[in-house]
């Protein structure tokens, strides 16, 4: 992706964003009873950061910036830029650190592998200026340090040049019509977008990194939403069978405007193959030092070293889940390391602050928002029916009115009894809270029809 900012569409496209937000389908949603609320997973809220322009070795500024300037002129900011003296690599000894960094700290979310970076060359085939063996073990790292505690997605096949499927090599035309951030998905059909999806997918399919979701760079997509909803359903479907499909093609950094995952094209909630894709939102800028190494905004965006204000306090507070974006070129910065350094400081200051965080990836959000939106839940006397088109891990509802006794889930010939936590935060699958008025109940709920009964 380029500057964040341009997740609005480059400025030039934003006023028709809005619109295309808005015709998005959401689908089918089940009625919900008066009383039984789901809320955020363990009573806590999501957190995660969202890392864009990552890939194996390459250092995807330094190879896209040049091919930028060509598209967009001699007199664009590109053209400017002193990618000459940018490293070609961002050394795996990084990913490492990073990736270890984050797994003490219970860090989780996404990184992009860009599968044919900038078309440097293709990680399935060969990256030219390294050898074979460097670039298995750099996948080899990607898949043991960093899939545990994050989603691996494409951001489309090259991150520049549009590539001509039927060749495998980019088309001819350097134009913004030909580049991937820019004009190439505008009114491109369902199909043709889920074709190019899937390509990318394949790649990395073919290096053995499953994906259950995909990043758009730049503005692609911003003018086709409903395709891209579509196409990245079908796509993820068709090569990884992913259950839930998911994206990320937007961030709002300020304002009251919500950031909670929008759950879109839901169909089929009551048969054997419910569908639906989720469409997960970033809620900072990219403060972190910017993709082209722009000087960074800093940790008191994200949060004040007091912990009273910033955009990560402002949406936490609010309880929808507070997912940051940055850029990996701005995270390393040319060896500086400067958006890694602040990126610990705000992590510390939100774990000194919060203590009601939950770190998560995008694919558990988004199982999750399709939970809370299409389980269907319906009031019985003796507690709540629930009809889930998809199981979810960590499922959390308050009932109100008087329990008396604890909570018993039922599914098939499984029944389990729910034990009672006198703390909060002490919620995990398989316990109970007691409210003044209310119980919260978190469990993992399982696919199909079950009963929560006192």
């Amino acid at each position: 992706m380029i500057d964040s900012e341009r997740r609005d569409f480059l400025k030039m496209m934003a006023g028709g964003a809005i619109g295309h937000v808005l015709t998005q389908e959401a689908g089918q949603r089940p009625p919900r009873p008066d009383g039984v609320e789901v809320i955020n997973p363990r009573h806590r809220v999501p957190v995660g950061l969202i890392i864009d322009d990552s890939t194996c070795l390459v250092n995807l500024n330094r190879f896209a910036v040049p091919q930028f300037a060509q598209a967009l002129g001699p007199d664009s900011h590109h053209a400017k830029l002193p990618w000459r003296e940018w490293p070609v690599e961002i050394p795996d000894s990084f990913v490492r650190k990073f990736g270890e960094w984050c797994a003490e700290h219970g860090v989780k979310g996404k990184y992009s592998i860009v599968p044919f970076p900038a078309c440097v060359g293709r990680l399935d085939r060969m990256l030219p200026g390294w050898t074979q063996a460097e670039l298995k073990a750099s996948i080899d790292l990607v898949r043991n340090v960093m899939m545990p505690n994050w989603d691996i997605h494409p951001e489309m096949i090259t991150h520049t040049r549009v590539i001509d499927l039927k060749t495998g090599h980019p088309y001819q035309d350097f134009s913004l019509k030909y580049m991937e951030n820019w004009d190439w998905s505008v009114e491109r059909s369902a199909d043709e977008l889920a074709a190019y999806l899937g390509y990318a997918l394949r790649i990395l399919k073919e290096i053995g990194l499953p994906c259950e979701g995909i990043t758009t760079p730049g503005g692609f997509g911003t003018k086709a939403r409903p395709q891209l909803a579509q196409a990245t359903f079908e796509s993820v479907r068709d090569v990884f069978g992913a259950e839930i499909p998911h994206y990320f093609r937007d961030l709002y950094s300020e304002g009251d405007r919500s950031v909670a995952p929008l759950v879109q094209n839901a169909s089929g909630l009551d048969g054997d193959d419910p569908r639906c894709v989720v469409h997960t939102i970033g809620c900072t800028g990219d403060w972190t030092g910017g993709w082209d190494n722009t000087p960074p905004i800093g940790v008191d965006r994200f949060i004040t070293a007091d912990g009273s204000s910033g955009r990560m306090v402002d949406v936490i507070t609010r309880g929808e889940p507070a997912l940051m974006v940055c850029h990996w070129t701005g995270i390393y910065f040319n060896g500086q390391e400067t958006g890694f350094k602040i990126f610990q400081e705000v992590v510390r200051r939100l774990h000194a602050r919060f203590d009601n965080l939950h770190w998560m990836k995008l694919s558990e959000v988004s199982r999750y928002w399709a939970a809370k939106e299409l389980t269907r839940i319906e009031r019985a006397p003796d507690g709540v029916v629930l009809n889930a088109p998809f199981a979810c891990p960590e499922f959390t509802l308050r009932i109100r009115g008087n329990i008396a006794a604890p909570p018993v889930l039922r599914f098939r010939e499984t029944i389990s009894r729910l034990e009672e936590v006198t703390n909060v935060r002490r919620l995990r699958p398989g316990t109970w809270y007691r409210e003044k008025d209310a119980v919260v109940a978190c469990f993992a709920l399982p696919k199909g029809r079950s009963r929560l009964t006192a």
